[in-house]
């Protein structure tokens, strides 16, 4: 069979765009039609429309990729759909920017302008990502491309919202929220970081009205004591519960504000025990307020600064100067009593990183108790299995804590809200099409809320919309629920949570996954997380360019499994850029040695008969092993550990089949070998090698698709993507595999013959001897490539007929003149050196070999060097003040040192006694 030959060098830039594109064109990432196939689901998390390609993203794409292309070759009809997101804050932010940089703004613009604007931005921006995820290699069917404020997904949100509100689990109340005063818009929970900061708690002195009494409270915001509606003491206090009922006399305001028992808000045993209450910034002193009847005074403006309800000398000052102006004031007439450093909690935009100021605002909600409810239900029935397992907590304990979710964003760019306010009656409509009249009165005189959603509105439908709901579609009805979803541990609530309600709820009460697998972030090789101000942030398509798709894919797919961070190494992933040229070289000899090889004939001898007695023990071998390879990384995708799956492969292809097995093959592909023999081990060479690609194919696709579409082969499949994962199917009673799929039948047969495992045993005892040969040549300093005799005593039944079975091979590989079998009852040279394994004792007579005056010489200096080195160490870690002052970490060291010396010269002193 004529075949194709690789080049002498594996260049990824000149196979992965061309065959990437080659199976875009061909349709190989479309789910085959047979509607009675098994399926295999998963939605790729929409990216920001306008975003870049970051390592999250290609964590996230690699895992995806990697898990769709093993099931398709699995046999599911594999669906991976891609799209992005409209990311309403951050979109928005950027077009603001850049009608800065004209010197406008988007209110002098107007709304309809600045939107034709935004739409402008994400036509000349978007795309960019997606061309991305193809460098990547990820098998998404771009057919089915959704984006989140499409036709399908705008349809889809206006019925979810309807169907919600018509329900009453949406509503609109006056309540307090978290203000971003620099983005102009209300925050959910989830979108407010917090970070540990340094401040201060301020006691102030509340002078009780008509006593000479005083109250002392302690803030962290002496500015927002302005906005104070009350005081709150716990009713069951008897320092203060005379006081309930009356009032204290407001510091700077001389405004009366009521002193409240309230014993939720109050811990008698903390601080002074007196509360001040600002229900209007202060989220449970809200919950106090609505309890106590308490008025709400917002002294904050929604710019950040203070509002022209405050005392004159603070009004329009910044938050942070306004504190200042008001701890200066009351320490002018004495309120304050004293100033001490705290640490606090603040809250952070996630966005423009400001701080978020607590307001009362009239915002949109969703009642999301009803919604969270069946959701926790659906993973405590196991419906939805959620890994790793210990993240299945932190699921209950969000759902069980669940607020109600603030929907309502002050922005221009996202969905906007379908409600129609009447400015006749004050009544609202909300609609699935846009009214022209007030439902209530008929007024003709309406106006829509200026408001849009939350991005994570519409994100949370995307399980439904990317298969076409609300509308019917037989996607739907085929491939809902996913069967997985796959993303990063850090949106659990903000999102995978969100599906699960929305799911659910409009899906006809099937969760939306029947997985979810949650990996870690990727942090910059100082261990922190990566920013450009950290100047840590790793470009993916850099790396990409620079090592390939496959090196930097099969580096992720090791770090996979990690669940507390993965540092990120550019050494590791030139490491598998490394692995990648092993295979192509590996390759490359195959190719070479297959002259004459026909897989036909391969096929009717050995596949179609099962008749492996005409294999070579190292064929026999290097089949069983790459059986048991391709079964045990199946199940570790299964099982979702890309991580182990990948160390597996790369062990088996680097130290098993490169390192042992293309050497042992060397011996059957002599000239003066025997036809039928080379033939068996040509047929084993292209077989492994198809197993091996096959494997890998999913975690490297590239490499493995460019070597796989010129093997010799009878497989008819286009692509290696359409081909047979080798698969079990069918078992023995003792539940080792029978046969496998397609053009492996013998393979799995090999694990029942009997013969397999003398030859597993016999190539374990080869690799042992030869690597003790290997090593008595190192010890005593001698050229790898010099030949030199070895003796093998043993009584072993199984290790005498390995040296008797593969005696010619173990000279070959580790380069010896001659190797002669011992019982143990025979002597050995007296001068000679020594290494045991498995029962064998591999010997090295010295004489002839070895200048034993020379060596004894050199033994002896080297040990005299080692225990002065020995010495000196005992010494510094004998001294206690060493040990006192040095760190840690030097002490650590300095005893391993002493340890691997104490190692080194009880190998050279057994040495030297043996040439003694």
């Amino acid at each position: 069979m004529a075949m194709e030959a690789l080049h002498s060098v594996y260049d990824p830039s000149a196979v992965e765009q061309r065959l990437y594109q080659s199976w875009k064109s061909k349709g190989y990432f479309k789910p085959v039609a047979d509607a009675g196939q098994p399926v295999f689901s998963v939605i790729l998390p929409p990216p920001n429309v306008t975003g870049r390609l970051h390592m999250g993203h290609a964590l996230t794409a690699t895992i995806q990729d990697t898990l769709v292309r093993w099931r398709k070759m699995s046999g599911l009809a594999s669906l991976w759909i891609p799209g992005t997101d409209h990311a309403g804050i951050s979109t928005q932010v950027m077009v603001e920017r850049a009608l800065a940089k004209e010197g406008k703004t988007r209110q002098e613009v107007g709304r309809e302008a600045f939107l034709e604007r935004v739409w402008e931005w994400k036509e000349e921006h978007g795309g960019i990502i997606d061309r991305q995820h193809e460098a990547l290699g990820a098998a998404l069917d771009w057919e089915r491309y959704r984006f989140t404020m499409d036709d399908v997904s705008s349809r889809a949100v206006r019925e979810a919202f309807c169907r919600l509100h018509e329900e009453g689990l949406i509503y609109r109340a006056y309540r307090l929220i978290n203000w971003d005063w620099a983005s102009q818009t209300a925050l959910s929970d989830l979108e407010v970081d917090h970070e540990e900061r340094q401040g201060s708690l301020w006691h102030i002195a509340y002078p009780v009205e008509d006593s000479d009494d005083k109250l002392i409270v302690a803030t962290t915001r002496p500015e927002t004591m302005l906005g104070d509606t009350g005081v709150a003491v716990h009713p069951e206090d008897p320092r203060y519960k005379h006081l309930i009922g009356k009032h204290v006399v407001l510091p700077l305001t001389g405004r009366r504000v009521p002193i409240v028992g309230d014993d939720i808000l109050v811990d008698m045993e903390f601080g002074t025990g007196a509360v001040k209450v600002t229900p209007a910034h202060d989220f449970n002193d809200f919950e106090t307020g609505k309890r106590h009847d308490l008025e709400l005074i917002c002294v904050l403006d929604r710019s950040g600064k203070m509002a022209d309800n405050v005392p004159e000398p603070f009004r329009g000052l910044p938050v942070n100067e306004a504190r200042r102006a008001v701890v200066a004031a009351l320490e002018a007439e004495g309120s304050l009593i004293k100033i001490e450093p705290h640490k606090l909690s603040v809250g952070i935009s996630q966005r423009t990183r400001v701080p978020v100021e607590p307001m009362p605002s009239d915002q949109w909600f969703v009642r999301v108790e009803p919604l969270a409810k069946p959701a926790l239900e659906a993973v405590r029935s196991g419906e939805t299995k959620i890994f790793p397992d210990h993240r299945t907590a932190d699921y209950y304990r969000w759902m069980e804590n669940i607020h109600d979710w603030c929907i309502s964003r002050q922005l221009w760019w996202g969905h906007r809200i379908p409600a129609w306010h009447c400015r006749d009656c004050g009544e609202i409509t909300v609609d699935r099409e846009d009214p022209t009249a007030c439902k209530s009165c008929q007024s003709t005189a309406i106006e829509q809320d200026p408001d849009v959603l939350d991005t994570w509105f519409s994100s949370g439908l995307w399980p439904l919309t990317t298969l076409g709901w609300p509308e019917p579609s037989a996607d739907l009805d085929r491939f809902y629920p996913n069967a997985l979803m796959e993303t990063g541990h850090d949106i659990l609530f903000f999102w995978v949570a969100r599906m699960m309600m929305f799911g659910i709820k409009f899906g006809g009460g099937k969760a939306p996954f029947k997985q979810v697998y949650l990996h870690s972030m990727v942090l910059g090789e100082d261990g922190r997380k990566m920013s450009k101000t950290k100047g840590n942030v790793v470009d993916p398509v850099d790396l990409v360019n620079e090592y390939g798709a496959d090196s930097l894919r099969f580096y992720l797919a090791t770090m996979a499994g990690q669940d507390q961070g993965i540092v990120f190494s550019r050494a590791r992933v030139l490491g598998y850029r490394n692995f990648c040229n092993k295979l192509w070289n590996a390759a490359r000899f195959v190719f070479m040695n297959l002259e004459g090889y026909e897989p036909q004939r391969y096929h009717d001898e050995v596949v179609a008969t099962g008749d492996v007695a005409q294999l070579s023990p190292s064929d026999r071998w290097i089949l069983s092993r790459a059986c048991e390879v391709a079964i045990e990384v199946g199940q570790h995708f299964e099982g979702y550990r890309l991580d182990l799956a990948a160390h597996c492969i790369y062990q088996f292809v680097w130290g098993e089949y490169c390192d042992w097995y293309l050497e042992l093959a060397k011996g059957s592909l002599r000239d003066d070998t025997p036809a039928d023999r080379k033939y068996m081990t040509q047929g084993t060479l292209a077989t492994v090698l198809d197993i091996i690609l096959r494997v890998l194919h999913p975690l490297v696709p590239f490499i493995t698709e460019e070597i796989w579409s010129r093997l010799p082969k009878l497989d008819a499949s286009e692509s290696l993507m359409l081909s047979d994962y080798p698969r079990v199917v069918a078992h023995t009673e003792d539940a080792k595999p029978q046969t496998m799929a397609g053009p492996f039948a013998h393979v799995g047969r090999l694990q029942a013959d009997p013969s397999v495992a003398e030859a597993c045993g016999d190539i374990s005892r080869l690799v042992e001897v030869v690597n003790a040969a290997r090593s008595l040549k190192v010890k005593f300093k001698l050229s790898p490539g010099k030949r030199v005799p070895i003796l093998a005593r043993t009584d072993d039944a199984a290790g005498r007929g390995m040296v008797e079975r593969l005696g010619d091979d173990i000279c070959r590989l580790a380069k010896l003149s001659s190797i002669e079998l011992l019982a143990s009852s025979d002597s050995v040279p007296k001068e000679s050196a020594t290494e045991v394994v498995r029962g064998i004792e591999v010997v090295l007579p010295l004489a002839g070999v070895v200048d034993l005056v020379a060596e004894r010489k050199r033994l002896g200096k080297e040990i005299a060097k080692l225990e002065k080195d020995a010495s000196g160490l005992d010494r510094k870690l004998g001294n206690e003040k060493f040990l006192a002052k040095a760190p840690a970490e030097v002490v650590a060291k300095d005893r391993a040192r002493r340890a691997e010396i104490a190692d080194t010269l009880d190998k050279l002193k057994a040495t030297l006694e043996s040439i003694s």
